[in-house]
């Protein structure tokens, strides 16, 4: 059984815009979502031959973060985390991920600094 890496790979703060939640007015006028992803990746073959290509490329990640926040609305944000964390998984060295999903504008009827969600994905393996 192989030992699972400690090495880890974050981006924070991934500002996208989105139509996602219950009410109808979140759908039709959309807000801002931030994300925050963690990856669990072995970075011993990237830092030894430094080369991109042995490494997630953490910029056409964010891209396809962005993309799939900005894309297909759902209702609930437990449901982005976890497509969020479904495109993360999609990278070959990527062994886990961990999404925050930030909602700071929620239609919540009280002053407070924002709402999040964060979830730990690890990418199944054939046994």
């Amino acid at each position: 059984m192989t030992q699972p890496t400690t090495d880890e790979l974050t981006v924070t703060g991934i500002e996208c815009f989105g139509h996602h939640g219950v009410f109808d007015f979140e759908r039709r006028e959309g807000q801002v979502f931030v994300v925050d992803l963690t990856l669990g990746i072995d970075t011993r073959q990237a830092a030894a031959s430094d080369d991109l290509a042995d490494t997630e490329h953490y910029g056409v990640l964010v891209d396809r973060v962005k993309a799939a926040v900005e894309s297909d609305p759902v209702d609930l944000i437990e449901t982005l985390a976890a497509r969020i964390a479904d495109v993360a998984l999609t990278g070959d060295r990527v062994e886990w991920a961990r999404v925050t999903v930030h909602k700071p504008s929620a239609p919540i009827q009280a002053t407070f600094a924002d709402v999040t969600l964060s979830i730990t994905r690890t990418k199944r393996t054939e046994q």
